[in-house]
Parts: C-alpha cells; sequence; structure tokens
C-alpha cells in the first residue's frame, strides 16, 4: 500500500506541474488541431492527443507538453495495474477501479467528463469553445486522481489481511 500511495504521490508532483502549464497545453493541443485540419470535434479520447502529438506537433514544445500529459496519463494506467494486484477488491473498490482503468483507455470518450469542486480546471479555460473542445480532456486527470485516493482510503479500511503485497 505504502508503494501506491509513493506512486499516487509522484503522479499528484507531476500534475501540479503540468496544471501551472495548462495554457500551454491548451494552445499545442489548439496547433495540432489546425495542424490536423480538425477545428470542428471537441478532444475526445487519449489517443486522439497522442495521435496528434505523433502526426501534426511541429515544435519542441508542444511536443513537450502534450508528452507530459500522456505520460501522466499512462503513470494513471500503471496504477490502475497496481492497484487491481493489490487485492481481490471489494464492489466499492472494484467500481472505483473500473471507472479509473474506463477513463485512462486511449480510446474512451472523454468529451462530456467535467472535474467538479474543488478543481476549477475548466473554469480557467479562457472562452466558450476552449470549454466545449478541451473540458473533458483537462478533466481526466483530476478525476482520475480523485477516484484513486477515494480507492486508497476505501482500501486503507479493510482488514490487513485482505491486501496482498503489490510489489
Amino acid at each position: 500500500m505504502n508503494e501506491v500511495k509513493e506512486c499516487l504521490r509522484n503522479i499528484e508532483q507531476t500534475y501540479k506541474i503540468f496544471q501551472q502549464q495548462q495554457f500551454t497545453f491548451i494552445a499545442a493541443l489548439d496547433r495540432t488541431r489546425e495542424d490536423a485540419h480538425d477545428k470542428i470535434r471537441p478532444i475526445a479520447s487519449i489517443g486522439q492527443v497522442q495521435a496528434y502529438m505523433d502526426h501534426h506537433c511541429n515544435n519542441t514544445t508542444d511536443r513537450r507538453i502534450l508528452l507530459m500529459f500522456l505520460s501522466i496519463c499512462s503513470e494513471l494506467n500503471k496504477l490502475c495495474q497496481k492497484l487491481e494486484a493489490l487485492h481481490p477488491g471489494t464492489s466499492v473498490t472494484n467500481n472505483i477501479l473500473e471507472k479509473c482503468k474506463l477513463l485512462v483507455s486511449p480510446s474512451n470518450d472523454l468529451s462530456t467528463i467535467r472535474a467538479k469542486y474543488p478543481h476549477d480546471v475548466v473554469n480557467h479555460l479562457s472562452c466558450d469553445e476552449a470549454k466545449n473542445h478541451y473540458g473533458g480532456v483537462v478533466s481526466l486527470i483530476p478525476i482520475v486522481l480523485d477516484c484513486m485516493k477515494a480507492w486508497v482510503a476505501h482500501s486503507e479500511k479493510l482488514p490487513r489481511n485482505f491486501l496482498h503485497n503489490a510489489s
């Protein structure tokens, strides 16, 4: 469990750095969408961000911030696997974990998700178009982090012998 908590703390620290660069992230998405001639659809998946970076990213700053987002998503996915290996789960922890796994799936449609209070990532977006086109992708990480914290909190209430060694 300590390894899981440490991993979660590391992801949160990286996310804090990423969060400070949200406008850079939005600008990178905007430029890559422009280069892809794809300005109508919202950013709907992690896979779409990956495709923009792979095929339509033309500068290092954009590549760096898109890579940072994708790296955080990859770390969240790996953490899901660790959580799954930690214990067989209860109905509550299994539901939380399934939600996390669905959210970090590269093909999952993120266009309708929005982070709620206390997360104000969507409120920091500058205009209606940004909220409509990028709200889901900027909401993804805080929502998954909240779910993982809920998983840890619930798991810590379980009897000690219920947990396996997550190594």
